[in-house]
Order: structure tokens, then C-alpha cells, then sequence
């Protein structure tokens, strides 16, 4: 049993928020480059011209709040240690003035007490040490731009454009095309057997279709790795619940989606994470979406083994009972999946 459930924890771990191809989408928002030496910022620059994407630059805190004022500006990636306004004071700042601007800290050194401060005062999405490799940098970038796109689409109730992000992002996955819309509609089918009100159906598809939005910032080695992960990866893929949750607290969602976004991986005996919530502590939609979320994983094919059909998935959903997922809630969704098969026309 903990060798299916490690497999399964791994496997809907890589579904969603792989890079897409930023040229098939127009780009409305700009991107914003601070540090206080020209040549730095001259090699930004050519760095980002190199992949099409324009950048604004700005050598001081006080020139990059002046920008802010008449620009939209989607990513502010600043250097910390500049004369006059440091960066962790920049981008606490920008947090107030720009709420939805996503920020990057340049520091030329590891320091903890730096990131804390950052994390703790400006929020900030990700961390970058100079020297820095050119591609991480780009992938970084690329990586908050999803992130604003993504929020700022939940802001305006932008249904289409939403799950359209989802969508061209799962299409890096061949494997996990179509997972979170699946998702969505077992969830909600469970949701309704239990005649649970109108808004928590609709938290629930949101929260399906949102559910692994915190591997955005993921590498893509760890997601599309094959062999098992050490500790450091480990760690990061365990994150990714707190950061998606983050991601649904910034687009101003519910509690319930929320919830479903960092606790979808909790366990029924207090064994997942990030938490290790247990049996009622874990929010009813999160103990919902985790049923949905392993029966898709167990029915689609993976490189290295082939799609288990409808009668060993829900073999396997039973023998989960108690321990990785609600009792009550797979007899609910199994009983929802035999009725499917019975009824005339139907198939898997």
C-alpha cells in the first residue's frame, strides 16, 4: 500500500504548469529590471531580446516607482544591495503600491536573514543569487509571468482565460492533457451526490482546476523527472501546495478554493503534507478533490506503465479507505462510477 501511494503522490505531481510557448500568447504587461549598474542591465537586455520579450529598466528604487506609476508592470525583478533604496525596501513598496506585481530579489550572495526579510516584508516569489545562469534567469521570469497571468485572470472572473492557461499548459504533458478538467468533473459529481450547495460546487471546480497551480516556479527536471527525487527536490514538490495556495489567496478566491489548493494532498491518517492534517481536520472540498485527483492519475497512461482500467482504479481508491482517503467519500464516488458504467451507452 505505501509503495501505490508514493507512486500516486509522485505521479499527480507532474500534471500541470509546464513551460508554453509565450509567442502564441500577446503580451500586454512588461517586464521590469532593476539595478543600479548599466552594464548589468545592458546584459539583461540582450538577454531578453534574444527571446522576444521586452524589458524596462530602472537604476534605482525611487526611478522604479516612478515606472510603476504609468506602467503595468506583470514581473519587477530588483537587485538588493543598491545605494540609496535597497531592494527588499523597493519591492515592500511595490507590494502596496502593485499587489498583483509578481517579485523577484537579486542578491549577490546567499543570506538568509535577506530572504526571510523579503519573504516576510515584500513577498516575494523567488530568490536569485548572482552570478546567475542566463537560462534560469529567463525560466524564472517566465515562470512569475505565468503567475500574474494566472491571477490577474482569476481577478477579472475570467473563466476562459483560466482553464486556457491550464490547458496550454498541460499540453507540454502528452500524459496529463485534460487532468484538472477531469478533475473538475469528478469532484463535482461527488459534490452533488452529497447536494452540497451551489457555491461550494463552483469553489470545487475552481479549486480542480486550480489544484497544482504552485508548480509554477517548479523546475521542469523535477517535474518530468523518472527516477525518485532526493530530499532538496523532495522538499520543493511538497511546497507546492503552500505556494498555489498563496497564488488563490492573491486572486482574492474563497476559503474553499483555498482550501482545496493546500490541502489537496493532506491524508485521511495524518500522513500528507504540507500540514498532516487528519480524518475531519482536512477541509470536506480538499478530502473531495483528493478522491478525484488519484482515480485520474491511476486511469491515465504514464511512460512507464500502462492506464489502469475503471475496476482496478476503484480497487484501488477502496483499499485506500481510512488511511489515504475518506472512507465515506470513495463509497460515494465509487458508487457514482458503477452507476456510470451501468447505465446504457456507458464506457470507461
Amino acid at each position: 500500500m505505501e509503495k501505490i501511494v508514493a507512486l500516486l503522490a509522485r505521479e499527480i505531481s507532474f500534471n500541470i504548469f509546464l513551460n508554453w510557448d509565450e509567442k502564441d500568447t500577446v503580451m500586454t504587461e512588461e517586464i521590469l529590471f532593476v539595478d543600479d549598474e548599466d552594464f548589468i542591465l545592458d546584459i539583461v537586455k540582450a538577454i531578453f531580446e534574444q527571446e522576444g520579450i521586452p524589458v524596462l529598466t530602472a537604476r534605482s528604487g525611487e526611478e522604479a516607482l516612478k515606472i510603476l506609476k504609468t506602467h503595468e508592470i506583470a514581473v519587477l525583478i530588483s537587485d538588493h544591495h543598491m545605494p540609496g533604496m535597497m531592494g527588499v525596501d523597493l519591492l515592500s513598496q511595490v507590494k502596496t503600491i502593485s499587489p498583483d506585481t509578481v517579485k523577484i530579489l537579486v542578491t549577490g550572495f546567499a543570506d538568509l536573514d535577506t530572504a526571510m526579510e523579503a519573504i516576510n516584508r515584500a513577498e516575494v516569489f523567488r530568490f536569485i543569487v548572482k552570478p546567475w545562469e542566463n537560462t534560469q534567469l529567463v525560466g524564472l521570469v517566465k515562470d512569475a509571468l505565468r503567475r500574474y497571468r494566472l491571477i490577474k485572470s482569476i481577478v477579472r472572473g475570467d473563466e476562459a482565460t483560466m482553464l486556457s492557461l491550464v490547458r496550454a499548459l498541460e499540453l507540454k504533458d502528452s500524459y496529463t492533457k485534460g487532468h484538472s478538467e477531469r478533475v473538475a468533473r469528478y469532484a463535482m459529481s461527488i459534490a452533488r451526490k452529497l447536494n452540497l450547495p451551489g457555491e461550494t460546487v463552483k469553489a470545487i471546480q475552481y479549486g480542480s482546476w486550480l489544484h497544482d497551480c504552485g508548480k509554477i516556479g517548479v523546475s521542469e527536471n523535477i517535474l518530468n523527472c523518472e527516477g525518485p527525487l532526493d530530499d532538496a527536490e523532495i522538499h520543493i514538490m511538497r511546497n507546492h501546495p503552500l505556494w498555489g495556495a498563496d497564488v488563490a489567496r492573491q486572486a482574492r478566491l474563497t476559503e474553499a478554493v483555498v482550501n482545496i489548493v493546500l490541502s489537496h494532498h493532506e491524508r485521511f491518517d495524518g500522513k500528507g503534507y504540507p500540514a498532516g492534517l487528519k480524518d475531519g481536520d482536512i477541509p470536506l472540498e480538499a478530502r473531495i478533490v483528493a478522491v478525484a485527483d488519484i482515480y485520474d492519475a491511476l486511469i491515465t497512461k504514464r511512460p512507464y506503465r500502462k492506464a489502469y482500467d475503471r475496476d482496478k482504479a476503484m480497487e484501488m481508491l477502496v483499499s485506500m479507505k481510512g488511511n489515504v482517503l475518506d472512507p465515506e467519500l470513495v463509497d460515494v464516488f465509487c458508487d457514482i462510477l458503477s452507476q456510470e458504467n451501468s447505465s446504457p451507452g456507458s464506457g470507461q
